[in-house]
């Protein structure tokens, strides 16, 4: 029998790498580099990211958007559930605002399907932000004569500080938070050395278990551009022991926002994106850790149990998702020298007193 020389051994390892990343493209594909629109001007951009990160949005004073969506960390808040003013908690777990351009739509149960219709609620939340209404909002920020020239510059000098514009800029901004050249982008786009072995294994045992029946696609959450949200029922498997471990029931997820007693538990599949760094995990933060979350998926969706092996190399494959994330320089925020933002202005103007309520 001929031997294959070097050369032939490496060309025949081309050969199956390519193979094996065109079979993965039909599930996999890497994340884009740019989600700008058209209009995602450099100073809309600025203008974004200082609403984003300005707490005096809020009724108090103290929450901004970042505070449970910190671009420090994970895009999240580590969190249970996300406080708000007053100490004030919801019912959900924050979720990552890191490549959330890449989802058809937003909120745990997809109530709204655009960045700039999620940036106005939970302004006005009362666990949240906590302001009494839009207008309320809007009379803080034409308070402060920065803000009134950027929005000016921005959208032009006749009625530019709108809250339509506001969540405009902020939805601006949060296009630029995207996490490209993941190790597993690089393996995708042919670079075999870009994943370990076990990370290897986890991808294969990933797609073989069943994840990537709602796990697929860029952001590996069902997404491709123009597509509708995805939703999966969730818990499947009812009589699983997490069910009751972690409460998974007493949520009734998208039906509480459609009405429709048929989405009763159904939620918008998450992308998986940076998932090492957003515990804890589930819709009600109940889970602290990735080893145990992918167990209990695999259990009340699949209906599979996983060996200890499996679990490191799932672990190991999701740690493959860590993308790179841009430099971001805090903004310098406008403010109104000597005077406060929460005072008299918007009781003077019928607004409620500083708080909001």
């Amino acid at each position: 029998m001929n031997t294959l020389s070097r050369a032939q051994i490496n060309l025949v390892a081309c050969v199956l790498l390519l193979g094996s990343t065109r079979a993965l493209s039909q599930d996999f594909e890497p994340l884009p580099k740019t989600a700008a629109q058209q209009g995602d001007t450099d100073d809309k951009i600025e203008l974004g990211k200082k609403l984003y990160f300005d707490p005096r949005l809020s009724a108090t004073g103290t929450v901004s958007c970042n505070t449970c969506h910190n671009l420090m960390e994970g895009g999240d808040d580590g969190r249970p559930t996300s406080m708000g003013v007053d100490g004030l908690t919801g019912p959900r777990n924050a979720p990552t605002v890191w490549n959330s351009v890449f989802q058809a739509s937003q909120f745990w149960d997809g109530r709204v399907p655009t960045l700039e219709d999620q940036a106005k609620g939970p302004m006005v939340a009362d666990v949240e932000m906590g302001m009494a209404g839009h207008d309320q909002v809007i009379g803080r920020i034409k308070t402060i004569p920065g803000y009134i020239r950027e929005f000016e510059t921005v959208f032009g000098p006749s009625d530019a500080v709108t809250i339509e514009n506001a969540v405009e800029a902020i939805a601006a901004f949060e296009r630029t938070l995207i996490t490209p050249d993941s190790p597993l982008d690089r393996y995708l786009s042919g670079d075999k050395a870009a994943m370990s072995d076990v990370q290897i294994r986890g991808l294969e045992l990933f797609a073989s278990t069943g994840c990537t029946e709602c796990h697929s696609g860029p952001a590996l959450n069902g997404w491709q551009p123009g597509s509708d949200g995805e939703f999966v029922e969730f818990p499947r498997i009812t009589d699983s022991a997490f069910v009751k471990k972690y409460d998974l029931i007493s949520d009734l997820g998208r039906s509480n926002a459609t009405g429709d007693r048929s989405d009763d538990h159904y939620f918008k599949t998450p992308t998986l994106r940076n998932i090492t760094l957003t515990a804890p995990y589930l819709h009600n933060g109940r889970v602290g850790s990735l080893s145990e979350a992918i167990r209990l998926m695999a259990s009340t969706q699949l209906d599979a149990e996983l060996s200890d092996d499996e679990v490191a190399a799932l672990v190991a494959f999701l740690s493959a998702l860590e993308g790179r994330f841009p430099e971001i320089a805090l903004p310098r925020l406008p403010s109104r020298p000597g005077e406060s933002v929460l005072q008299q202005p918007e009781a003077a103007n019928g607004f409620g007193d500083a708080t909001g309520h």
